[in-house]
């Protein structure tokens, strides 16, 4: 569909700097595969340079352009076969005020407190309440980055936290109390683990229904499956629907009553968010996980009336909204939480016309009440007349942002509307027909008034990574020769070369871990150091040497699920008694250690072990050997891992052997004011398929695993052991 340009686009070559207006063509066909509109004033190829931005007029295009993308609209919802009823179900229409959200890692310390082993949801909502004004919905994510380093699939993890499902409710009951609503997760890609038995929206609509959930967020969707959706209506209770991605068949647009929206062009003309634009009720939360600076993102959502996702933990890795960042979102909630219904207005407008170059304007009509969104894309300051709106006599209009009462000259029937935007920064306009009351909007004013005293940009728009400790290992009785079953690692210079192999992060800082010799975290660490001579273990640490342990001390884990789950009566079932122990948590095998007068080794002790001084890639040398360690196991139920001591051709120069591709084995842990993790090494033989998602696997002696801690239920693993290691004399 070729439709005509509205004027106001320019044509003019790069060298052409004649402001001239040229009449073009706009080609509306092809946003239906895009999340955002092509803007106003801007022709089609226009270059991706700043070359001529300044020149952009949207001013001059913008009726026409809306005119033409209503036309758009009304063709497009026919297209679909638009139904509009989940819209109005009253017990969906939540999300239409779901203006902030985040995606929440479990093992976030302020949401769950290992030491007390307790969900701590007032403490986490508190935090943010104090930064950036709370929380409308939540996301509580427990599944990746660790879902794969065994054979539970995406519903076990959730069954896996601490208290399983029920306590899981408690802290939903808890947002609740707060009046945050909670989401849950589901993934197509997760078809490597365990067979569940039913199809995922089954699954998923049992678990949300048994723990009170709010809604399911579908990862990596475009667009959440009806069948979802479905499934828990067919149980009695109705669910918001929420993919990750943009919506590919605009359909789903139907039943997905909210989405994420991500990477809005940062350009001189902000872009109109399509969804947003075919059902103004449509509510998306804006997520920029990996950004730094988030001004544009939240001029983005201001302009559009849409919500943010204000993921700070991001896999482990602590992106905090900055002081500044944090301060405008407050704002915008604020505004957004007192003038809900506004923000869903089907007569919304993006582009009103405005009075200063650089300003945006959109505008949110409602019964007898107007409101107007303003975005500075400039960095300097821009006051005075704003826009000229058609005044009623006895309209009374006041500035939100600022918290005051407005006194607009008129002239020639329109009201001349004056503020004042910080570079970069925003503003809010309401006009009230006469007759009109807002209760409470003198405390609103004052409450708005009160935050504008502080600018913008006065607060800090630095970010920084959070520093993270390595929890120390205290130091065992040393001895002289090495006990029975263990190997004397000798004194000697090591060059210690490892990097991390999460997914995702690139090379960000805060990636990975922070080494004590390191001023932040990282994913490549370097450092030359000198070993002091230890003893460790020859093999790791096997079911009957576990279960001599019990026996002799009684042990028993405070929080005990999972403990030990491939045994069966308290003991290894038979046959077992040589395999590695596996389902024992980082906290278990240092209660082994203690009783046995050893302890956990360093990554770095671990490693010079495994690889000498001569930096060989393997154990035995640079070239991987399929003897050395136990075949490969790609399927979906874990098999028993093999008995120690079957492949000697794997053995270390220290004679060291099960070192790689057996299971992993524990050892240093990490921690931040907000996440625990454990460096886990040597690989496993499980390599679930399907997807790049899962726990990726390392068996280089130059790579190590971070497997992020929350409690022992869920950090325990069929494939994750250990060894011990003793300090010599």
């Amino acid at each position: 569909m070729n439709t005509p340009v509205p004027p106001g686009s320019h044509a003019a070559s790069e060298h052409d700097d004649t402001p001239h207006v040229a009449k073009t063509e706009y080609k509306f066909s092809h946003v239906t595969t895009q999340r955002y509109l092509p803007t106003p004033g801007k022709a089609p190829g226009w270059p991706f340079a700043d070359i001529g931005q300044w020149k952009i007029d949207a001013n001059a295009s913008a009726d026409d352009w809306v005119a033409e993308l209503k036309d758009w609209r009304r063709e497009h919802l026919t297209r679909i076969g638009y139904d509009d009823t989940n819209y109005r179900r009253p017990e969906l229409q939540w999300a239409q005020r779901n203006f902030v959200h985040a995606q929440v890692m479990v093992e976030d310390r302020y949401l769950y407190d290992p030491v007390a082993g307790r969900y701590t949801v007032d403490r986490y909502l508190d935090d943010l309440e104090t930064r950036f004004g709370g929380l409308d919905s939540v996301l509580l994510w427990c599944v990746y980055p660790n879902i794969g380093v065994d054979d539970r699939n995406q519903f076990d993890l959730a069954r896996s936290l601490p208290g399983g499902l029920g306590a899981l409710r408690g802290a939903i009951d808890d947002f609740h109390r707060r009046g945050v609503r909670v989401f849950l997760t589901t993934m197509p890609w997760d078809n490597g683990t365990r067979d569940e038995g039913e199809p995922d929206w089954q699954a998923i609509a049992k678990i949300v229904k048994a723990v009170g959930a709010d809604g399911i967020n579908g990862d990596t969707y475009n667009g959440v499956p009806r069948a979802f959706f479905d499934a828990c209506d067919a149980l009695g209770h109705p669910v918001v629907v929420q993919p990750e991605s943009t919506i590919s068949a605009e359909e789903h647009l139907i039943w997905n009553v909210q989405s994420w929206g991500k990477k809005a062009p940062n350009e001189v003309v902000p872009p109109v968010a399509k969804f947003k634009w075919l059902e103004p009720r449509h509510m998306i939360n804006y997520e920029n996980r990996w950004g730094r600076d988030r001004n544009h993102d939240l001029q983005y959502i201001f302009f559009n009336g849409v919500g943010y996702n204000a993921w700070e933990n991001v896999w482990g890795l602590w992106n905090q909204l900055t002081p500044r960042d944090a301060e405008s979102l407050r704002r915008i909630a604020t505004i957004y939480r007192r003038f809900p219904s506004l923000f869903v207005s089907l007569d919304w407008r993006p582009y009103e016309r405005t009075l200063q170059a650089g300003i945006f304007a959109s505008r949110f009509p409602g019964e007898g009440r107007t409101l107007w969104t303003l975005v500075n894309r400039h960095e300097y300051v821009i006051g005075g007349e704003q826009l000229a709106v058609p005044h009623v006599e006895g309209t009374r209009y006041f500035d939100l942002w600022n918290g005051n009462a407005l006194q607009p000259r008129v002239i020639n029937g329109q009201a001349i509307l004056e503020t004042t935007l910080e570079g970069r920064g925003f503003g809010a306009l309401l006009a009230l027909r006469e007759g009109v009351e807002e209760a409470g909007l003198e405390a609103f004013l004052a409450q708005m008034a009160a935050h504008a005293a502080t600018p913008l940009a006065s607060l800090s728009a630095h970010w920084k990574a959070l520093p993270q400790t390595l929890l120390p290992i205290a130091p065992t009785a040393p001895q002289a020769t090495a006990p029975e079953g263990m190997v004397t690692i000798p004194a000697g210079e090591f060059l210690f070369v490892v990097q991390g192999i999460e997914i995702e992060g690139q090379v960000w800082e805060g990636v990975d871990v922070q080494f004590p010799w390191e001023p932040t975290a990282r994913r490549h660490h370097r450092h030359r150091m000198q070993v002091a001579t230890f003893h460790i273990d020859r093999h790791p640490v096997t079911n009957a040497q576990f279960k001599a342990f019990v026996d002799a001390t009684g042990y028993a884990p405070r929080d005990a699920l999972n403990f030990l789950r491939d045994w069966r009566d308290g003991a290894p079932q038979p046959g077992w008694e040589n395999k590695p122990v596996t389902w024992v948590s980082l906290e278990d095998a240092r209660a082994y250690a203690a009783w046995a007068g050893k302890r956990l080794p360093h990554g770095w002790e671990w490693q010079y072990a495994a690889q000498g001084a001569d930096g060989r890639l393997y154990p035995w040398g640079d070239a991987w050997r399929d003897d050395a360690a136990p075949p490969v196991f790609r399927g979906r139920a874990l098999p028993p891992p093999a008995d120690v001591g079957m492949h000697p051709a794997g053995a270390s120069p220290f004679g060291v052997q099960d070192l790689v591709g057996h299971v992993w084995q524990w050892t240093d842990e990490f921690h931040d004011e907000h996440t625990r993790a454990a460096i886990v090494r040597g690989g496993s033989d499980y390599e679930p398929r399907t997807s790049h998602w899962y726990f990726p696997q390392t068996r280089r002696l130059d790579q190590h695993g971070k497997l992020l801690l929350m409690a022992p239920a869920k950090d325990r693993s069929g494939r994750i052991g250990f060894r011990c290691v003793v300090d010599a004399a």
